[in-house]
Protein backbone atom coordinates (compact mmCIF):
# COMPACT_ATOMS: atom_id res chain seq x y z
CA UNK A 1 0.00 0.00 0.00
CA UNK A 2 1.02 3.55 0.04
CA UNK A 3 0.83 5.59 3.11
CA UNK A 4 0.50 9.56 2.71
CA UNK A 5 2.78 12.27 4.72
CA UNK A 6 1.52 15.83 4.46
CA UNK A 7 3.52 18.96 5.89
CA UNK A 8 3.77 22.28 4.49
CA UNK A 9 7.56 21.55 4.05
CA UNK A 10 10.27 19.21 4.79
CA UNK A 11 9.50 19.03 8.38
CA UNK A 12 7.13 15.92 8.08
CA UNK A 13 10.15 14.28 6.91
CA UNK A 14 11.48 13.54 10.19
CA UNK A 15 8.12 11.54 10.77
CA UNK A 16 8.65 9.49 7.49
CA UNK A 17 12.11 8.81 8.48
CA UNK A 18 10.49 7.19 11.58
CA UNK A 19 8.24 5.50 9.24
CA UNK A 20 10.81 4.00 7.59
CA UNK A 21 12.79 2.59 10.33
CA UNK A 22 9.35 1.08 11.82
CA UNK A 23 7.45 0.26 9.04
CA UNK A 24 9.87 -0.21 5.91
CA UNK A 25 7.86 -2.59 4.33
CA UNK A 26 5.52 0.03 2.90
CA UNK A 27 5.35 2.47 0.23
CA UNK A 28 4.94 6.31 0.67
CA UNK A 29 3.82 9.55 -0.76
CA UNK A 30 5.36 12.63 0.65
CA UNK A 31 3.74 15.79 -0.58
CA UNK A 32 4.40 19.29 0.58
CA UNK A 33 3.03 22.58 0.50
CA UNK A 34 5.84 24.56 -0.74
CA UNK A 35 3.34 27.22 -2.09
CA UNK A 36 2.37 28.68 1.47
CA UNK A 37 4.85 27.17 3.95
CA UNK A 38 5.52 28.29 6.38
CA UNK A 39 1.87 27.88 7.71
CA UNK A 40 2.61 29.00 11.45
CA UNK A 41 2.25 32.91 10.03
CA UNK A 42 -0.85 31.83 8.24
CA UNK A 43 -4.76 32.06 9.50
CA UNK A 44 -6.85 28.94 10.38
CA UNK A 45 -9.18 29.21 7.61
CA UNK A 46 -6.06 29.54 5.04
CA UNK A 47 -4.21 26.98 6.49
CA UNK A 48 -7.62 24.20 6.61
CA UNK A 49 -8.20 25.42 2.51
CA UNK A 50 -4.33 24.54 1.69
CA UNK A 51 -4.65 21.08 3.61
CA UNK A 52 -7.68 20.34 2.25
CA UNK A 53 -6.46 21.28 -1.42
CA UNK A 54 -3.24 19.14 -1.17
CA UNK A 55 -5.23 16.20 0.37
CA UNK A 56 -7.29 15.77 -2.65
CA UNK A 57 -4.38 15.79 -4.30
CA UNK A 58 -2.92 12.79 -2.35
CA UNK A 59 -6.12 11.08 -2.51
CA UNK A 60 -6.05 11.34 -6.22
CA UNK A 61 -2.64 9.83 -6.45
CA UNK A 62 -3.92 6.86 -4.73
CA UNK A 63 -2.62 6.45 -1.16
CA UNK A 64 -4.37 4.46 1.15
CA UNK A 65 -3.65 5.98 4.47
CA UNK A 66 -2.56 9.39 5.17
CA UNK A 67 -0.49 10.84 7.76
CA UNK A 68 -1.15 15.18 8.52
CA UNK A 69 2.62 15.37 9.99
CA UNK A 70 2.57 18.50 10.81
CA UNK A 71 0.92 20.12 14.82
CA UNK A 72 -0.49 23.40 12.98
CA UNK A 73 -2.25 21.29 10.29
CA UNK A 74 -3.77 18.53 12.36
CA UNK A 75 -5.10 21.15 14.75
CA UNK A 76 -7.21 23.15 12.12
CA UNK A 77 -7.72 20.14 9.33
CA UNK A 78 -7.46 16.77 10.79
CA UNK A 79 -11.35 16.54 11.76
CA UNK A 80 -12.64 17.76 8.41
CA UNK A 81 -10.32 14.91 6.82
CA UNK A 82 -11.74 12.47 8.62
CA UNK A 83 -15.29 13.61 7.77
CA UNK A 84 -14.53 13.18 4.31
CA UNK A 85 -12.61 10.70 3.40
CA UNK A 86 -13.09 7.13 4.91
CA UNK A 87 -9.43 5.94 4.91
CA UNK A 88 -7.03 6.11 8.16
CA UNK A 89 -6.26 9.51 8.95
CA UNK A 90 -3.33 10.28 11.96
CA UNK A 91 -2.98 13.36 12.95
CA UNK A 92 -0.48 14.85 15.73
CA UNK A 93 -0.22 17.12 18.25
CA UNK A 94 3.37 18.39 20.58
CA UNK A 95 4.04 15.12 22.78
CA UNK A 96 3.07 17.29 26.17
CA UNK A 97 1.32 14.20 27.47
CA UNK A 98 4.11 11.75 28.00
CA UNK A 99 6.28 14.57 29.25
CA UNK A 100 4.16 15.51 32.05
CA UNK A 101 4.11 11.90 32.91
CA UNK A 102 7.64 11.42 32.90
CA UNK A 103 8.27 14.37 34.63
CA UNK A 104 5.63 14.23 37.26
CA UNK A 105 7.93 12.32 40.02
CA UNK A 106 11.16 14.74 39.07
CA UNK A 107 9.52 18.28 40.14
CA UNK A 108 11.04 19.77 36.67
CA UNK A 109 9.42 21.48 34.29
CA UNK A 110 7.86 21.12 30.48
CA UNK A 111 9.12 23.40 27.68
CA UNK A 112 7.37 23.02 24.77
CA UNK A 113 8.38 24.17 21.70
CA UNK A 114 6.35 25.02 18.83
CA UNK A 115 4.98 27.29 16.24
CA UNK A 116 2.74 30.27 17.00
CA UNK A 117 -0.06 29.59 15.35
CA UNK A 118 -0.26 26.09 17.63
CA UNK A 119 0.29 27.67 20.37
CA UNK A 120 -2.59 29.68 19.92
CA UNK A 121 -4.75 26.79 18.92
CA UNK A 122 -7.63 25.71 21.22
CA UNK A 123 -6.73 22.43 20.78
CA UNK A 124 -3.65 23.04 22.43
CA UNK A 125 -4.98 24.60 25.04
CA UNK A 126 -7.23 21.84 25.57
CA UNK A 127 -4.42 19.22 25.59
CA UNK A 128 -2.00 21.42 28.29
CA UNK A 129 -5.21 21.66 30.29
CA UNK A 130 -6.55 18.07 30.36
CA UNK A 131 -2.90 16.78 31.20
CA UNK A 132 -1.31 19.40 33.10
CA UNK A 133 -2.42 19.47 36.47
CA UNK A 134 0.84 20.79 38.61
CA UNK A 135 1.01 23.77 36.30
CA UNK A 136 4.47 22.79 34.88
CA UNK A 137 3.65 23.28 31.24
CA UNK A 138 5.54 26.43 29.35
CA UNK A 139 5.52 27.39 25.84
CA UNK A 140 7.98 28.80 23.63
CA UNK A 141 6.97 30.01 20.07
CA UNK A 142 10.06 29.70 17.41
CA UNK A 143 9.07 31.65 14.64
CA UNK A 144 12.19 31.70 12.90
CA UNK A 145 13.24 27.47 13.09
CA UNK A 146 11.02 26.41 10.51
CA UNK A 147 11.81 29.35 7.97
CA UNK A 148 15.74 28.36 8.57
CA UNK A 149 14.67 24.89 8.10
CA UNK A 150 13.14 25.22 4.77
CA UNK A 151 16.65 27.17 3.91
CA UNK A 152 18.46 23.83 5.23
CA UNK A 153 20.34 26.48 7.44
CA UNK A 154 22.00 23.77 9.57
CA UNK A 155 25.29 25.50 10.83
CA UNK A 156 25.52 24.63 13.91
CA UNK A 157 27.18 28.05 15.39
CA UNK A 158 24.06 29.91 13.93
CA UNK A 159 21.59 27.81 14.74
CA UNK A 160 23.07 27.24 18.34
CA UNK A 161 23.69 30.65 18.62
CA UNK A 162 19.54 31.25 18.33
CA UNK A 163 18.89 29.02 20.82
CA UNK A 164 20.79 30.51 23.23
CA UNK A 165 18.88 33.63 22.33
CA UNK A 166 15.29 32.33 22.85
CA UNK A 167 16.50 30.80 25.84
CA UNK A 168 18.34 33.34 28.02
CA UNK A 169 15.59 34.00 29.96
CA UNK A 170 14.46 31.03 31.16
CA UNK A 171 16.29 28.91 34.51
CA UNK A 172 17.36 26.04 32.72
CA UNK A 173 17.98 23.54 35.50
CA UNK A 174 14.44 24.32 36.66
CA UNK A 175 13.13 21.66 33.23
CA UNK A 176 13.54 18.48 32.82
CA UNK A 177 12.09 18.22 28.97
CA UNK A 178 12.06 19.86 26.07
CA UNK A 179 9.34 19.08 24.07
CA UNK A 180 9.51 19.89 20.07
CA UNK A 181 6.06 20.39 18.78
CA UNK A 182 6.65 21.31 15.76
CA UNK A 183 8.01 18.23 12.82
CA UNK A 184 10.78 21.06 11.34
CA UNK A 185 12.48 21.04 14.81
CA UNK A 186 13.66 17.45 15.48
CA UNK A 187 16.10 18.60 12.51
CA UNK A 188 18.18 20.45 15.23
CA UNK A 189 18.06 18.11 18.08
CA UNK A 190 21.75 17.48 17.66
CA UNK A 191 22.28 21.11 18.13
CA UNK A 192 19.97 21.60 20.78
CA UNK A 193 21.60 18.86 22.75
CA UNK A 194 24.89 20.75 22.26
CA UNK A 195 22.80 24.23 23.96
CA UNK A 196 20.78 22.28 26.70
CA UNK A 197 22.14 21.19 29.98
CA UNK A 198 22.56 17.39 30.12
CA UNK A 199 20.26 16.41 32.26
CA UNK A 200 17.19 17.71 29.79
CA UNK A 201 15.77 14.93 28.10
CA UNK A 202 14.35 16.54 24.23
CA UNK A 203 11.10 14.74 22.97
CA UNK A 204 9.11 14.75 19.91
CA UNK A 205 5.57 12.60 19.04
CA UNK A 206 7.11 11.04 16.20
CA UNK A 207 7.55 7.41 17.62
CA UNK A 208 3.96 7.76 19.37
CA UNK A 209 2.58 8.70 15.57
CA UNK A 210 3.99 5.62 13.74
CA UNK A 211 3.06 3.28 16.46
CA UNK A 212 -0.98 4.82 16.37
CA UNK A 213 -0.51 4.37 12.46
CA UNK A 214 0.94 0.71 12.42
CA UNK A 215 -2.44 0.28 15.24
CA UNK A 216 -4.41 1.53 12.84
CA UNK A 217 -3.40 -0.41 9.46
CA UNK A 218 -3.61 -3.60 11.80
CA UNK A 219 -7.40 -2.51 12.30
CA UNK A 220 -8.26 -1.83 8.52
CA UNK A 221 -6.75 -4.66 8.26
CA UNK A 222 -3.77 -3.75 6.04
CA UNK A 223 -1.06 -3.82 8.21
CA UNK A 224 0.78 -6.85 5.72
CA UNK A 225 3.19 -4.44 4.34
CA UNK A 226 3.42 -5.34 0.39
CA UNK A 227 6.39 -2.36 -0.65
CA UNK A 228 9.57 -1.69 -0.28
CA UNK A 229 10.25 1.08 1.44
CA UNK A 230 9.97 3.36 -1.67
CA UNK A 231 9.45 6.99 -1.35
CA UNK A 232 7.88 9.68 -4.03
CA UNK A 233 8.22 13.50 -3.20
CA UNK A 234 5.27 15.78 -4.68
CA UNK A 235 4.88 19.43 -4.11
CA UNK A 236 2.13 21.74 -4.67
CA UNK A 237 4.21 24.19 -6.28
CA UNK A 238 5.62 21.82 -8.75
CA UNK A 239 8.99 22.77 -8.15
CA UNK A 240 11.65 20.73 -8.86
CA UNK A 241 14.67 22.49 -6.81
CA UNK A 242 12.49 22.00 -3.87
CA UNK A 243 11.91 18.07 -4.69
CA UNK A 244 15.62 18.36 -4.90
CA UNK A 245 15.91 19.33 -1.49
CA UNK A 246 13.87 17.15 0.03
CA UNK A 247 15.67 14.78 -1.03
CA UNK A 248 18.61 16.25 0.42
CA UNK A 249 17.08 16.62 3.69
CA UNK A 250 15.73 12.91 4.00
CA UNK A 251 19.16 11.96 2.88
CA UNK A 252 20.38 14.28 5.80
CA UNK A 253 17.94 12.33 8.28
CA UNK A 254 18.53 9.16 6.92
CA UNK A 255 22.52 8.96 7.33
CA UNK A 256 22.38 10.92 10.70
CA UNK A 257 24.54 13.64 9.22
CA UNK A 258 23.16 16.72 11.08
Amino acid sequence: MTIGFFDSGIGGLTVLDEALRRLPDQDYLYMADTLHVPYGSKTEEQVREYVLEAVETMIGEGIEALVVACNTATSIAVGDLRERYSLPIIGMEPAVKPAVEMNRATGKRVLVFATALTLSMPKYYALVHRVDEGGIVDSLPLPELVPYCEALQFDRKIIGDYFREKLAGYDLDAYGIVVLGCTHYPFYTNVLREVLPPHIEIVNGHAGTIRRLSSLLNRYGVAAGRGSGNVRLMCTGNQPEYIDKMRTALELLRTDAL
